[in-house]
């Protein structure tokens, strides 16, 4: 695993000054310097027999069951301290100084299945056409490539803004579609736009075939979603609508209530700026963040998990990590004198 250990001269400039949210720079990727990360310190023995037992016992277990128990009782930390992710590829940088702090696999191209509509969402606002239109789910938008489900009817009728929203919270496969079908030129046209764009943000692995990630042609790599990510984060309605935890349409006269993929957004421990989930079977679970730690916006790029609460844990296990290097910093400066704000 390739690790770009810069946290502590990061938890650093946390220790001696106290900062709040600003207005989120894009990410300018400069090279980060090396320094030294706090290792963590040793499990306690208990911990260590606890799971030594619970590896003895899903020996015994189906090859399922083994791969689960295994990251159960997998320790939260390497010998260098840094955190042990289940991410196949990932990418964790401060947003404002382009600084990556933990890197894996961050140039391999893959399918990003759902993270597609940031893009999607990016396109049509950037047209700048009618949010308060009233668009029309057609047999057009069902998918016929997977089979999946949706909570939108054919012929439900829902304005461009709220199938905007319910692209970016839920993820409605639908609602991307109706909005790159009433695109000017339909959706040839909204693919070329999508390409385009992602040329304009300097995104030299990523590709799209269509609006909603279905089809595993659109590719991208963690470094490149760390700025589409902070692309993102620069549009109100984007940053609105990806956080919203529940929200109700009236379709067909009825309420229906739809709630955000990302369980983290309602998260009181969260401070969550721009986020998307992304799953076809290609791709594995997926999660993008821009999210407030540290004081900071960090930009938090998960790709290829395979267990349903993987990347969410993931997320958790950065988080931690992060705010443990941080303590660890402040309670130097107060034994060495210094600093203790």
């Amino acid at each position: 695993m390739n690790i770009r250990k810069s946290l502590l001269a990061l938890a650093g400039a946390v220790a001696l000054q106290a900062t709040g949210p600003a207005d989120a720079v894009a990410a300018t990727h400069r090279p980060a310097k090396k320094s030294v990360v706090a290792k963590a310190a040793p499990a306690p023995a208990k911990n260590a027999k606890a799971r030594n037992r619970a590896a003895a016992r899903a020996a015994f277990a189906s090859p399922q069951v083994q791969r689960t128990a295994a990251l159960a009782v997998a320790p939260e930390m390497d010998h260098e301290g840094n955190p042990v992710l289940a991410s196949a590829a990932f990418m964790v940088a401060d947003q404002a100084t382009g600084t990556v702090l933990l890197e894996k696999n961050s140039d391999a191209v893959l399918p990003i299945a759902s993270i597609t509509k940031l893009m999607t969402a990016m396109v049509v606002l950037d047209a700048r056409l009618n949010l308060g239109e009233v668009l029309t789910v057609a047999n057009d938008d069902v998918d016929t490539l997977r089979g999946s489900s949706s909570h939108l009817p054919v012929g439900v009728d829902l304005t461009r803004e709220d199938m905007l929203r319910l692209a970016l919270m839920s993820s409605e496969n639908r609602a991307a579609s109706a909005l790159a079908r009433h695109y000017p030129g339909g959706l040839p046209a909204f693919v070329a736009a999508m390409n385009r764009k992602a040329v304009s943000l300097g995104l030299k692995d990523t590709r799209f075939s269509d609006s909603t990630g279905l089809n595993s042609a659109n590719v991208s790599s963690a470094r490149d979603l760390v700025k589409m990510v902070s692309a993102a984060s620069r549009y109100p309605l984007i940053r609105e609508f990806s956080t919203t935890g529940n929200y109700t349409v009236y379709l067909n006269g009825r309420p229906r209530q739809f709630g955000n993929t990302n369980a983290l957004v309602k998260s009181p421990d969260w401070q969550i700026g721009v986020s998307k989930t992304g799953f076809i079977n290609e791709s594995g679970k997926c999660l993008v963040m821009q999210a407030w730690l540290l004081n900071k916006p960090m930009i938090i790029v998960l790709l290829d998990s395979f267990g349903r609460f993987t990347r969410v844990a993931d997320a958790q296990r950065v988080k931690r990590w992060l705010e443990s290097a941080a303590a660890q910093q402040r309670l130097a400066e107060v034994v060495r004198g210094g600093p203790t704000t």
